[in-house]
């Protein structure tokens, strides 16, 4: 199939050829056509699946059709909310790229920066508003922004979003938004309380699937380094010292620890770069587009900070940190191999972590090709036991919730298909 089959006006396929856009993704190819007709969407897609396009390209055809019809003045007609500055920054990008021949102006706004541009934009008028939600509120409690016209209505990154504590925000934007509407509602995952809210913002909603949720792309080769905690540095200089790794997405925990690897990495004569919260908000803008730009060639990164880094054709992830978390792992690698291109994933365990590869494993349902030619191999390394006693108490905490939310998602998703 190709976008010309899915019946898209030609201002927006002009745009598509433009960025050699020729083959619609699974999502783009499965949510299309029903959004052209109109129909709320519940969309479980992955990271780097061409979703931000699945929804983009509906909604600019609507609004441009809508406009040859009625020549009535600029308003908030679509509303995009995501959890993060980045990925903010993103869609919006993605809405000027599709649609600059339509005529249809879009703004981002988000919190942590001076309002002053925003408002300014808004002010001179726009018909998409990309959004995080504390910024939303807070322009609409001064009245800068009114939900009144929103025709076409995108919650984006969802269980992000739960996980943010952004829910009580949700509720209060949902609120304001008029009963005839069109919405879409995207989510990497699906347990029952993304579920629950979905069946808050939809109407008889089309369930789309563009791969098995919580799985990993096929395109992506992983791999993974058993190490000890205090090899890890010699061991991420070792694997850098492959020049084809040139340009690599890496990340760790915690904030701390992304300021130190990147500070371990300009020691070595790589260049590096580090974006998490603490981070000012140009600054981080800027260390994304040297990235971009080949400037740099690491780019260390925590979780949040990274949802929504969109480089096309990034070849290369490494987690220096394995994830608690088995589904981080999955959005985390998802952020290379994107849109068909091929990727690379390469991990870094130390033994404490050597569980948390385990629950990878279950859940993506494969196992992650161990590296051997490895200069660094993880050693027995024996905890004291006050360390052995919390791990294992640990251990047996993360089985217990892996196993209870894995009930709660299979009881969530039938009583969704009952509907």
């Amino acid at each position: 199939m190709q976008f010309e089959d899915l019946k898209i006006i030609e201002p927006i396929l002009k745009a598509l050829k433009e960025e050699n856009y020729t083959t619609p993704t699974s999502i783009q190819e499965k949510a299309i056509p029903h959004l052209l007709n109109r129909k709320d969407v519940l969309g479980s897609a992955q990271t780097g699946t061409g979703k931000t396009a699945a929804f983009a390209i509906p909604i600019l055809q609507h609004l441009y059709m809508d406009r040859q019809q009625h020549n009535r003045p600029r308003k908030i007609n679509a509303l995009i909310i995501t959890p993060t500055r980045e990925l903010a920054i993103q869609i919006a990008d993605s809405f000027t790229t599709y649609g600059r021949h339509t005529g249809l102006q879009n703004t981002v706004i988000f919190g942590g920066v001076k309002q002053g541009t925003q408002t300014a934009a808004l002010r001179r008028g726009v018909d998409i508003l990309v959004a995080t939600p504390g910024r939303l509120l807070d322009l609409m409690d001064q009245g800068y922004v009114k939900l009144n016209d929103i025709e076409y209505f995108v919650l984006d990154e969802a269980d992000r979003m739960l996980d943010m504590g952004f829910i009580n925000d949700i509720k209060k934007i949902i609120a304001k938004l008029p009963a005839q509407r069109q919405s879409l509602f995207f989510s990497a995952t699906m347990p029952y309380n993304i579920v629950k809210l979905s069946r808050k913002i939809l109407k008889d909603p089309i369930k789309i699937e563009a791969s098995a949720v919580s799985s990993t792309a096929e395109t992506i080769q992983q791999y993974l380094y058993y190490t000890n905690r205090d090899t890890k540095r010699d061991l991420l200089n070792h694997i850098l010292k492959d020049r084809k790794i040139d340009q690599v997405l890496l990340f760790c925990r915690t904030k701390h620890g992304a300021d130190r690897i990147t500070r371990n990495l300009k020691k070595n004569k790589i260049s590096a770069a580090a974006i998490h919260g603490d981070k000012a908000q140009n600054a981080r803008q800027k260390a994304l587009q040297q990235f971009k730009d080949g400037e740099i060639r690491v780019l260390v990164a925590t979780d949040i900070a990274a949802r929504g880094i969109d480089i096309d054709k990034l070849a290369y992830v490494i987690n220096y940190d394995i994830p608690n978390i088995a589904e981080t792992y999955v959005h985390r690698i998802g952020r290379c191999g994107r849109a068909g291109e091929e990727g690379v994933s390469i991990s870094i365990c130390e033994p404490e972590e050597n569980v948390y590869v385990k629950d990878i494993e279950k859940l993506i349902d494969q196992k992650i090709e161990v590296v051997k030619n490895n200069p660094f191999p993880q050693t027995d390394n024996p905890m004291n036991a006050k360390e052995k006693q919390a791990f294992e108490k640990e251990k047996n905490k993360r089985k217990q919730e892996f196993f209870a939310n894995r009930n709660k998602n299979k009881a969530g998703s039938s009583k969704f298909n009952r509907r």
